[in-house]
């Protein structure tokens, strides 16, 4: 399984040109991919550099034929202009597709500080060695306060899923919506987390979910976090490139967010996954969006 990960900046290249298509013609170049999460998908935003007033999620839909497109919008409101807009993250893929959930992250209060809504696409998919859940995210750039808490969040929906599949509901074969799902604890969590690895977050997603507490997970009684079966998260890079440090995504080309270039897109994958992980790879080149694109291969 091939899966490219890219904050596209709306599809707005670094020449300040929107083309979605240069997007999805440099992510082919990098790989004949199974999955491509996109990041920052826009519809309806005139006023965004380059001019994103139109329907990215659509015209994503004509370039990528075979596809199911799932888009899961952190914003949805209306605009401006009276015109319904949208801005969130994108998972498509030619796999089957079990299911599609769409998690709305903390957004807590932090006065004075600028930010908006994030969200998690969750797509389960049938790869040729059983149901993974891809989940892509874009976490909170300015605000620590909210972004910690996506983090943790992004972690009780992980543990959440694990102790699903270890502790299955009651079969339904009726047909109607109780029906029963597909339970794994398989993940690949990926997307833009704007923070780095010697940050807080980082450490947290990489931490046993044992020690997490988030109320996503808990029912009426106990928190199901700390599951024997729940699969910690492990950055894939490590597994393909042991300690060499992490090649930058972001401000390779564009220092306008800061001097040096970093890492801030990630790719995690549970550890019952870990032995599959055959390449990870960053783009340098590419300057189709601020961010680089990275492909994960799973064998």
């Amino acid at each position: 399984m091939k899966l490219i990960t890219w904050n596209v900046q709306w599809f707005c290249g670094l020449d300040d040109v929107v083309r979605v298509e240069r997007i999805v013609d440099e992510a082919r170049a990098m790989a004949d991919f199974d999955v491509l999460c996109l990041q920052e998908v826009a519809v309806n935003y005139p006023q965004l550099m380059g001019n994103a007033g139109f329907d990215q999620v659509a015209r994503l839909r004509q370039l990528l034929p075979g596809f199911e497109v799932c888009f899961g919008a952190a914003v949805d409101e209306l605009g401006r202009s009276g015109k319904r807009q949208q801005f969130g993250n994108l998972v498509a893929t030619r796999l089957p597709v079990a299911q599609v959930q769409h998690y709305p992250l903390p957004y807590p209060a932090d006065a004075g500080v600028r930010s908006m809504p994030r969200m998690c696409t969750n797509v389960t998919v049938m790869a040729a060695f059983g149901p993974v859940r891809v989940m892509t995210t874009h976490l909170e750039f300015y605000s620590t306060r909210q972004r910690m808490a996506q983090a943790q969040a992004l972690l009780d929906i992980h543990s959440q899923a694990c102790a699903q599949a270890a502790q299955l509901p009651l079969a339904d074969e009726t047909g109607g919506p109780f029906q029963s799902k597909v339970h794994t604890p398989s993940a690949v969590l990926c997307g833009d987390f704007n923070f780095e690895t010697a940050n807080e977050e980082y450490a947290l997603l990489t931490s046993n979910p044992a020690s997490g507490t988030g109320a996503a997970v808990q029912n009426h009684h106990a928190p199901l976090v700390g599951h024997p079966l729940v699969h910690p998260l492990i950055d894939a890079w490590q597994l393909a490139h042991g300690s060499a440090p992490h090649e930058p995504t972001f401000r390779l080309f564009d220092r306008r967010y800061g001097p040096e270039p970093i890492c801030c897109d990630f790719v995690f994958v549970s550890d019952d996954l870990k032995s599959r992980v055959t390449k990870i790879e960053v783009n340098p080149h590419t300057r189709a969006s601020d961010h680089q694109p990275v492909l994960l291969e799973l064998a």
